[in-house]
C-alpha cells in the first residue's frame, strides 16, 4: 500500500486539502512558517520542457524548505536514450524523496508516479497544469477575499490551463465561464465531469464570459509544442483578446491573469497586462508559495488538512 500521495491534478483532492494548502501557502508568503521540512531531502526536477516560473519556483522553494533540488533534462538523463519511465522512476526513488515532472504527454506523470515509492508533482503537462492553478486561485484569494462566490473566465484556448480550471471549478465549486473558438474546446471528459459537479459555461463568445467576471484569465494562442499552428491559430482567435473592452464588461474589481509568456498584442492587451487590474506578478510569485506547501505537505508531513 502507498504511503505518500502524488499531485498530478486538482481532481485528486478534496475541497479541505486544497484549502488547506492555500493556508500553509498563504502562512508561508507571510512568514508565519519558519519550519524546514525538507531538511536533507532532496527534489529530482525532471524538465522535457523549458521552464523560467517552474524552475526557479520549485528551485527556490526545494532550498527555502531545506531540501537539494536536481535539475535534469532528458539530455541528462537515461530516459533520453531509451531507458524506460518506470526504471527511471524507480531508482530516483531509492536516491530522491521527491519527484517535480515538467513534460508533455500527460501518461509520462502517471507512469512516473505508478512506479516511483515517493510523491511526483505535476510541473506542467499537455493535459494539466494544476499547480499554476493553484498559484491563480491563491491570488484571488489574495486580491478578492476569496474564489468562494465568484465567477471565474477564461478566453481562449481549451489547453491544459482550461482543463485545470475545470477541476478546480469542480472541486471548490466556484462560475467557471470558458470562451474558447470552436475546435479549440477543453478536454470534453473534464468538462463533463466539471459541469455535474460545478458551475460552468462553454461558449464562442468572449464577451458572454466576461460579463460579470471577478477573474478574467488568458494564455497564449499557441502553447508550448503547437509553435508550428501560429499563423492557424491567429485567424482561429480572431477577437480572443483581453482588451478594454472586454474589461469593462466584467464585475467592479475585478482582476486579470495570465501565466505568462504572455504576447501583448494577441491574447492580451499590454493596457490590461500592465494596468491595475492585472496581477500577474503576484500571481508569477505564488507559483512559490503554493508549491512549497505541495512539497512541505506531500514531501516534510505536513497536514493537508489544517
Amino acid at each position: 500500500m502507498r504511503s505518500h500521495r502524488d499531485f498530478l491534478t486538482i481532481h485528486d483532492f478534496a475541497k479541505p486539502e486544497l484549502d488547506g494548502l492555500f493556508a500553509l501557502a498563504a502562512a508561508m508568503k507571510s512568514g508565519r512558517y519558519t519550519k524546514r521540512p525538507l531538511a536533507g531531502k532532496t527534489l529530482a526536477m525532471i524538465f522535457s520542457k523549458s521552464s523560467t516560473r517552474t524552475r526557479v519556483s520549485f528551485e527556490v522553494g526545494a532550498w527555502q524548505l531545506g531540501a537539494y533540488s536536481l535539475f535534469l533534462s532528458p539530455r541528462d538523463l537515461q530516459l533520453g536514450r531509451g531507458e524506460p519511465i518506470a526504471d527511471t522512476a524507480r531508482v530516483l526513488s531509492r536516491m530522491c524523496d521527491g519527484i517535480m515532472i515538467r513534460t508533455f504527454a500527460h501518461d509520462e506523470v502517471d507512469e512516473f508516479a505508478r512506479a516511483a515509492d515517493i510523491p511526483v508533482i505535476n510541473g506542467l503537462t499537455d493535459a494539466h497544469h494544476p499547480c499554476q492553478i493553484m498559484a491563480d486561485l491563491l491570488t484571488v484569494n489574495e486580491s478578492l477575499g476569496s474564489y468562494e462566490g465568484k465567477r471565474i473566465a477564461w478566453i481562449g484556448d481549451g489547453n491544459n490551463m482550461a482543463n485545470s480550471w475545470l477541476d478546480a471549478a469542480a472541486r471548490l465549486g466556484f462560475e467557471l465561464r470558458l470562451a474558447c473558438p470552436e475546435g479549440y474546446d477543453p478536454d470534453p471528459r473534464m468538462l463533463a465531469r466539471a459541469r455535474e459537479h460545478g458551475q460552468v459555461l462553454l461558449t464562442r463568445d468572449p464577451l458572454e464570459a466576461a460579463d460579470g467576471a471577478h477573474v478574467v484569465n488568458t494564455d497564449v494562442w499557441a502553447s508550448m509544442g503547437h509553435e508550428e499552428e501560429q499563423k492557424v491559430r491567429e485567424l482561429a482567435f480572431t477577437g480572443y483578446i483581453v482588451d478594454d473592452r472586454l474589461m469593462a464588461r466584467t464585475a467592479k474589481g475585478s482582476i486579470f491573469l495570465h501565466c505568462l509568456p504572455a504576447h501583448r498584442g494577441e491574447e492580451v492587451a499590454a493596457s490590461v497586462i500592465d494596468g491595475p487590474r492585472s496581477r500577474v506578478w503576484d500571481e508569477a510569485e505564488n507559483r512559490l508559495h503554493i508549491q512549497k506547501a505541495i512539497m512541505a505537505a506531500l514531501m516534510g508531513g505536513e497536514p493537508l488538512v489544517a
